[in-house]
Parts: structure tokens; C-alpha cells; sequence
């Protein structure tokens, strides 16, 4: 079998600026019996608000413009549902949620002429599914009917009670001809599993047996024996190895970020390292799920969404010259650099300063559907935010999520995009000096939505329906504008204790402590890390040798 990738994970990563992570945790594999999925938009650039689509009604033949979700471009129109669902952000009224990462795939299955992108079949699906069952049918519906538009895609399309991952390629521009429009494969994720993609196709031989679990196009395996892409058996068909073959790229750039997902639950994953590091052409394959030693909760993903593989073989070194001065744990894009000629890349963490939102979505089943869906949310870097609570049946949005006037190359001190940036940019540079000031202001935010939640919850649960979501609007919307309140402060705070490359100390009320002289607030001259401080003078020689 001919295994040829020709549009390589790293060209989509490069070119569209589709880099993404979704980690997803089964409702038996959770502490609190929730289905929990996350997922960071990593945009490179773009500004991205807080969603939301209202119900509604329409009439029959209405009709619905569909515009690239990247690009905005017009790509065609689709007959619009009878009736829609309320959505905000990635999650609806039914407590539906779908996240998304691009793998590419190969280049000839690109459909040009298709009128469905990924980002449109995202949010059209979202206002029409009630279950995650119901959004796959409709998605491969849509796309079956209409062309898809994009490259290849996986996505998690999670509710209360099932998590499932998609993936989905179109047939190339010649569907009208050929009568072929997508290939397509689903799987559900057991419940007791946890399990992660990250712009690597995760999915290879598929059960096609198990009409209860896996979904399938009928032509999965037809159209690649067609192309010449498959010769096997049925049995032994892996939509990956076929569709979207791991390179190098796949494996340490994309299936590492879901490695160190497993690798924070599961005792064990040292096994598939080989695999990820990505120069091991033999190495084992990694699996699309595992079962956590302990059961996970939304706190756990959130910190997961923060990781730099920390206490790994691919954990950023922070002391060495990438780190600069103040040990940063994170490095400039693109991944891939030439010195002399040669080749190097930059290792590729689930944080990363490119992230325009960051979402953990939480499903339950026992729960009123108004409280059930609570969909965690922030602007910037998951490390650099303290997730908000965000209730699946907001109708009205937070301005720091919405902030008029606010876009790509517009600040707002009333957007919560621009302001987290503000404070995360001051930080990179000088991160071990900064970044426990930020730290310890996001985990005190974070610790006290995690600790007020139940009390919310279980005051409104007697609500009717309407006033329930009175309440949990209101409530969502205080939440995030304090927030916005606190970063503003956090940004002064930091210009003001970190001026100058100094620190003033602070008491424990975090009030500067002033000179017993009255000439202002004492400081402090850390000067350098020791680390770097060692490579200094081992660089320097007897340059800056000072006499005794």
C-alpha cells in the first residue's frame, strides 16, 4: 500500500493557521459522572469573541448563506433548518458541544467547489442537533448534500451521556462528476476512556462490526481502493495510514500534544514515546483512548490545557538560550527554522502563546439542561486564564466577550481578548520573574468559580425554566466582567512591582511595602537566574571577570 501524505500536517499548520487541541473525558471516567471535552483555537492572530447564535424559527424555503469561518469568503447557500437551537460558544441549549483540529489530509481531497467549511459545519450543526448522534447525521448530511468544503478534519462531538471523534475528508472537485462528495468515519469513545487529537488524524482500523459504536460512510473503504490508496483487506483498512498518513510532523508536533493528555493519567505511556518523538519508523502507534489510573476532573483538563510537557523528554527546556533571560517556556512561530541551511523545529506544547479562546465544556445528564451545560471559557493562552463560567443557555453574551469595536488590529480595554493578551505579553518575556503574580491571581479566580458552582447550581435547580436562565445569565456575565476587572488590575500591578527590570516586595494584604525613608516603595534586584547566569560567564570567558 502507497502511503503518501501530500499536504503534510505541517504545511496546514503553517499555511491556514489550523492548530488545535481537544481533549476528551468520558462520562464514567469523570469524577462527577460529566462528559468533559476542551479545546484551544490556537489562530495565530485572529480575534475570536464569545459565539452565540439565538433560537429561532423560519419559514419553509428559507435559505442560509454559508461563509468560510476562516476566511469569511462566500462559499454558497443551504436551505436553513425550521428551527434552530440557542447556542453560545461551541455548546447549545441541549448541552451539545463540538470542537474541531485539522490534519490536512491528502491534497487532492480537497473540494473546491464544496459549499460547507469546517467552522460553518460546526455552528449550523450545533443549532440543529440535540444529541451527539443527532450532530453526526446531520454533519455527514450536510456535507453529503452540499460538498465540504475543507481539508481533513477531526472533530469531537460530545453530550451527557456519549463522546464521539469524526473525521471527515472531502472527494476532490470533481464530486459532480464522479458522484462521490466525503469519506467519513465516526467512533464513540467508551465512557471509561479519556482521549485526545491534535491535528494528526487519530483514527486507524475501526471495528466495522460494531454498528453501535462506529459510523461509517459506505464508500470509507471503496474510494481508496479506487484511487489505488488501499489494496488490503477490509479487516485491515486504517482510515489514517490511508487518508492522513503519521510523518514526522503528525507524530512529534501533533500526536505528542494528546501523548502528554494520557501521559498526566495513564502510568505507562513512556511505552509509546518511540512514537511520538517521531524518528522511530517501527515504533508502537500510540492508542486512540486509554483508561486514566484515577478519574479526571474539569480542574484536572483545565490544567491539562496548560501543560508544557512538563517532568517529559520533550519538555521545553527553559534554561537553555530559547528560554532567554527569564526561563520561558514557550518559543516563537513558525515550528520550523533553517540556520545554514539545515533543518530544526521548536517542540509544539498544548499551551502556546497563539490561542485566541480556550474552552472545557461540561455535560450532565442529571441536571436540568438549563445548569447542566457549563462551558468554561477564556481568551488567550489556557496558562495565562482563569476559565469563566459560561451556562449553555446564556441568551445574552458578556461584553468582555463581545466588546463592540474590538477586532484584530483594534484594542479595547472592554475586551477580554485584548486585555488577557496585554497582561500574557508582558509575561512572556520575563516569565519566572512575572509569571507567579499572574499565577496566583488565576488559580484564586479559578478556585472560586470551581468552589461557587455547586451553591449556583443548586439554587436554581427548583427555578422554572425562564428564571432559571434569568439567574444563570446574570451570573455568567458578573463573573466575567470581574474578571475583566481583575486582569486590568493585574496588568498594573505588574507594570508597577516588575518596573525596570526591579521588584518591589509586597506585605501579605499584596500591598507594596514603602522605604522607611518616605522615598517611595523598597526594592528589590533579583539580577539574573542562576541558570542563566552560569551560561553568561561560561559564553563570556574572562570577559566580565571582576577583580577580587
Amino acid at each position: 500500500m502507497k502511503r503518501v501524505l501530500l499536504l503534510t500536517t505541517i504545511v496546514c499548520l503553517a499555511a491556514a493557521g489550523d492548530a488545535c487541541t481537544n481533549f476528551i473525558v468520558g462520562k464514567k471516567a469523570s469524577t462527577d459522572g460529566s462528559v468533559i471535552c476542551s479545546y484551544n483555537a490556537d489562530s495565530y492572530g485572529a480575534y475570536m469573541p464569545l459565539y452565540h447564535y439565538p433560537a429561532a424559527k423560519h419559514q419553509k424555503g428559507d435559505k442560509r448563506q454559508v461563509y468560510e469561518w476562516d476566511t469569511n469568503k462566500y462559499l454558497g447557500e443551504i436551505d436553513e433548518a425550521l428551527e434552530t437551537y440557542n447556542v453560545v460558544g461551541n455548546i447549545n441549549e441541549w448541552q451539545v458541544t463540538i470542537g474541531e483540529t485539522t490534519y490536512g489530509g491528502r491534497e487532492e481531497m480537497v473540494d473546491s467547489t464544496g459549499i460547507i467549511d469546517y467552522g460553518s459545519l460546526i455552528y449550523i450543526t450545533l443549532q440543529r442537533a440535540k444529541s451527539a448522534r443527532e450532530a453526526i447525521q446531520i454533519m455527514t448530511d450536510l456535507v453529503e448534500q452540499y460538498g465540504y468544503y475543507s481539508e481533513g478534519e477531526t472533530f469531537t462531538i460530545c453530550d451527557p451521556n456519549e463522546a464521539w471523534i469524526l473525521e471527515m475528508q472531502g472527494c476532490g472537485p470533481d464530486r459532480q462528476v464522479s458522484k462521490e462528495r466525503t469519506v467519513w468515519v465516526a467512533v464513540r469513545i467508551p465512557d471509561e476512556a479519556i482521549c485526545a487529537h491534535a491535528n494528526q488524524s487519530r483514527i486507524g482500523v475501526f471495528d466495522q462490526k460494531d454498528k453501535q459504536n462506529v459510523l461509517y460512510s459506505k464508500n470509507v473503504i471503496k474510494y481508496a481502493r479506487k484511487r489505488g490508496w488501499f489494496t488490503g483487506k477490509d479487516e485491515e483498512f486504517s482510515w489514517k495510514n490511508t487518508y492522513a498518513f503519521p510523518d514526522f510532523s503528525g507524530r512529534r508536533i501533533c500526536d505528542a500534544r494528546a501523548w502528554s493528555f494520557f501521559n498526566r493519567h495513564k502510568k505507562g505511556m513512556d511505552r509509546y514515546l518511540p512514537w511520538v518523538l517521531g524518528l522511530d519508523k517501527e515504533a508502537e502507534d500510540m492508542p486512540l483512548w486509554v483508561v486514566p489510573d484515577q478519574k479526571v476532573s474539569v480542574e484536572d483538563v483545565m490544567n491539562d490545557m496548560r501543560n508544557h510537557f512538563e517532568g517529559t523528554a520533550m519538555e521545553i527546556d527553559s534554561t537553555d538560550i530559547g528560554g532567554g533571560i527569564w526561563q520561558m517556556p514557550y518559543r516563537p512561530t513558525p515550528l520550523y527554522y533553517k540556520v545554514d541551511g539545515k533543518k530544526y523545529f521548536n517542540e509544539r506544547p498544548v499551551s502556546t502563546q497563539q490561542t485566541a479562546f480556550s474552552f472545557v465544556s461540561q455535560m450532565r445528564s442529571w441536571l436540568p439542561r438549563e445548569v447542566g451545560g457549563c462551558f468554561w471559557f477564556g481568551n488567550d493562552d489556557a496558562n495565562m486564564i482563569a476559565y469563566v463560567p459560561v451556562y449553555c443557555s446564556m441568551t445574552r453574551r458578556p461584553e468582555c466577550f463581545n466588546a463592540p469595536g474590538a477586532d484584530d488590529v483594534t484594542f479595547s480595554d472592554k475586551s477580554a481578548f485584548w486585555v488577557c493578551n496585554w497582561v500574557s505579553n508582558m509575561v512572556y518575556p520575563r516569565y519566572s520573574a512575572l509569571f507567579p503574580d499572574l499565577q496566583q491571581v488565576r488559580d484564586s479566580l479559578q478556585h472560586a468559580y470551581l468552589t461557587q458552582q455547586p451553591q449556583i447550581e443548586a439554587k436554581v435547580k427548583g427555578m422554572a425554566s425562564g428564571e432559571m436562565r434569568q439567574y444563570l445569565n446574570d451570573y455568567s456575565i458578573q463573573q466575567a466582567q470581574q474578571m475583566l476587572a481583575r486582569w486590568k488590575q493585574l496588568a498594573i500591578f505588574l507594570i508597577v512591582r516588575h518596573n525596570d527590570m526591579a521588584r518591589k516586595p509586597v506585605d501579605e494584604n499584596g500591598q507594596f511595602k514603602r522605604s522607611k525613608y518616605g522615598l517611595g516603595a523598597t526594592v528589590e534586584r533579583p539580577g539574573y537566574p542562576q541558570p542563566f547566569a552560569r551560561r553568561l560567564v561560561k559564553e563570556a570567558g574572562e570577559r566580565y571577570t571582576a577583580p577580587e
